[in-house]
């Protein structure tokens, strides 16, 4: 898939969002349809840093990308079972423990601070703890089968590494759902609310990565943008302690003056770097 047919997809989901948003505020108001869209866009923007993951996770083990789209298709579909899952258990527990929250709320702050601090940009993922066990229950081929997952060899049955990646990203999902989900839950504990959200944000994954695979290096803060998000809404969390409740208005508005500072940010840069190594170039060219 072009970057330029990514877009039109991914613009493709975001007005099929608001129209089921415009739904939501039809048929349930304009609270409900404030949170679906402050669940949206928290989803939208962590997704965001996830797709990254998604990025290295294909580069380390040299997947091309036409071999790509059928991982992400089937990671997409393991994504909205999972989800489905984490909501239901997470709000069950919620509703009996209701000061889980604020452990929430202290992940969310963590997460951000290790997304902010980590290194985990050069990250190799062909030496995951995940590769591992795989290859302690099925051996794994050292070469790739084009889009199998699956191949026999000497009346053997072996993964390829198309299949291990599925299972890193479906593993890397796990844990994106352990910050994803709390984040949300920041905005609404609605069941319909919260599951909605996330849909519509995990549909428009698959073309969202293939854009951002073709321009991440013109969003390098983005992820700081993302790490912000996630210790906001800890923090909105956490203060549920003290009673204190931040309106949902003023959180969509930080939320998205957070994402779109983190991408205008990013842009600036990037012209800048450019520039500079334009004008290094030109330099060497005088000498």
């Amino acid at each position: 898939m072009t970057a330029r047919k990514a877009v039109k997809f991914v613009l493709m989901w975001m007005s099929l969002a608001v129209l089921f948003n415009l739904g939501v505020w039809y048929f349930e108001g304009s609270a409900k349809a404030l949170e679906f869209l402050g669940g949206y866009i928290i989803e939208l923007s962590l997704s965001v840093d996830n797709l990254f993951v998604f990025l290295m996770i294909f580069t380390s083990f040299g997947i091309k990308k036409e071999y790509q789209r059928r991982t992400l298709n089937y990671g997409i579909i393991g994504a909205i079972v999972l989800r489905a899952i984490f909501i239901l258990l997470g709000i069950k527990v919620v509703n009996s423990i209701h000061w889980i929250l604020y452990i929430f709320g202290l992940i969310l702050i963590v997460s951000g601070f290790k997304m902010i601090f980590g290194h985990e940009d050069n990250k190799d993922y062909t030496d995951s703890k995940v590769l591992k066990i795989l290859k302690k229950i099925i051996p794994v081929s050292d070469t790739l089968h084009e889009e199998k997952f699956f191949i026999r060899h000497g009346g053997k049955l072996l993964a390829t590494p198309l299949f291990a990646v599925l299972i890193i990203i479906e593993s890397s999902d796990v844990l994106f759902a352990i910050d994803s989900i709390p984040a949300v839950f920041s905005i609404s504990t609605d069941p319909f609310i919260v599951y909605t959200s996330n849909i519509f944000a995990i549909l428009g994954l698959r073309s969202l990565y293939f854009v951002l695979n073709a321009l991440h290096e013109k969003f390098k803060y983005v992820k700081v943008g993302v790490a912000l998000i996630l210790m906001f809404t800890g923090v909105k969390l956490g203060i549920l302690f003290f009673h204190i409740e931040i309106p949902i208005v003023i959180s969509l508005a930080t939320i998205f003056a957070l994402l779109v500072g983190s991408i205008i940010i990013s842009l600036i840069a990037t012209r800048k770097e450019k520039k500079d190594e334009e004008e290094v170039k030109l330099k060497k060219v005088d000498l």
